[in-house]
């Protein structure tokens, strides 16, 4: 089983911003997904999934809410991580 992959702020910016197919610099730490960046249920449901195969956490349909900036969704990550 591979090892998984440490969390990282700006690691984890790259790869919404490659996710949500924009530039990294529009990902900020406050930046609403939905409202800013245009993230549907569709999409938010592909970041799930991602960071799920990426950081090897399982993650919820219901953390979907909390999945609205990278700040809430770098500590929803954090949470997982620590409780495995």
């Amino acid at each position: 089983m591979p090892e998984p992959t440490t969390l990282d702020l700006e690691d984890l910016r790259a790869t919404i911003a490659e996710i949500v197919d924009v530039d990294v610099d529009e990902v900020t730490d406050t930046a609403d997904f939905k409202e800013d960046l245009d993230v549907d249920s569709l999409l938010a449901l592909e970041i799930l999934v991602r960071l799920e195969r990426k950081y090897q956490v399982k993650l919820s349909e219901s953390n979907l809410q909390k999945v609205r900036s990278l700040k809430e969704t770098y500590d929803l990550l954090a949470e997982q991580l620590e409780a495995a």
